[in-house]
């Protein structure tokens, strides 16, 4: 197996899990409780969370780029193409 693609493959899940990570802000509203310690079953008490996501924007925009030119010769002409964008908002701080 080569080892090029498998430390793309790393590299790209650690992006991905540090920007997740990045993109959730949990504010914890009400702790949460451990049952009490009884000969009896009770169940406990989840935590009340209050997630907030940022947000991700994509579109497109069109900027003049040179690009070269197809005869033999090695001139370059300007063309304009769309470039994707990609705008990322974190969520707000609340404190």
């Amino acid at each position: 197996m080569k080892t090029g693609p498998v430390i793309a493959v790393a590299a790209v899940a650690v992006a991905v899990i540090a920007i997740g990570s990045y993109m959730i802000d949990f504010d914890v509203t009400d702790e949460g409780a451990l049952p009490d310690v009884d000969v009896s079953v009770e169940g406990g008490e989840l935590p009340e969370v209050d997630a907030e996501v940022g947000s991700i924007e994509t579109g497109t925009t069109t900027e003049t780029v040179e690009v070269p030119d197809v005869d033999v010769d090695v001139d370059t002409e300007e063309a304009q193409i769309e470039l994707p964008t990609v705008e990322v908002n974190p969520p707000s701080d609340d404190s």
